[in-house]
């Protein structure tokens, strides 16, 4: 069965690079938040924009999900709300940094309550394995 991965957490903490090492291990499309945002040219921060952009984000995934593929996603995904309403089916927190460049986003994030895993230090390479076991893991059991 295909999975949905969530890499989130704040601008700046590591999440693409995640993605990127992680995609190294895993058969998967990968989604990245800025391309999204890019290719829909809304760069909207406001609280409607962050919805609109966590639903484009969610339905670009059951595109890929529907050809049987795994994706991993990596974007802020700041509250509890889009965070339930994406629906990941597995949650990496990139906890890297307490704050961002962004103060709107800084004073929005919510701590996620739950999480797979959760990253505590910038090494993409040590991490993206590290996850990538806890992904296979989750599959055997």
């Amino acid at each position: 069965m295909s999975k949905k991965i969530l890499i989130m957490g704040l601008p700046g903490a590591g999440k693409t690079t995640l993605a990127k090492a992680l995609l190294k291990y895993l058969d998967a499309e990968w989604l990245n938040a800025d391309k999204v945002r890019q290719e829909a040219k809304d760069w909207d921060f406001s609280p409607s924009g962050r919805a609109r952009q966590a639903k484009r984000m969610k339905d670009k995934c059951k595109s890929i999900l529907e050809k049987n593929k795994n994706v991993v996603v990596d974007f802020v995904c700041p509250t509890s709300k889009t965070r339930d309403e994406f629906k990941a089916d597995f949650t990496v927190w990139v906890d890297t940094i307490k704050k961002s460049r962004f103060e709107d986003t800084n004073l929005m994030f919510e701590p996620p309550k739950k999480f797979n895993i959760r990253v505590s230090s910038k090494n993409a390479e040590f991490w993206s394995k590290k996850v990538f076991e806890e992904i296979t893991k989750e599959k055997d059991e």
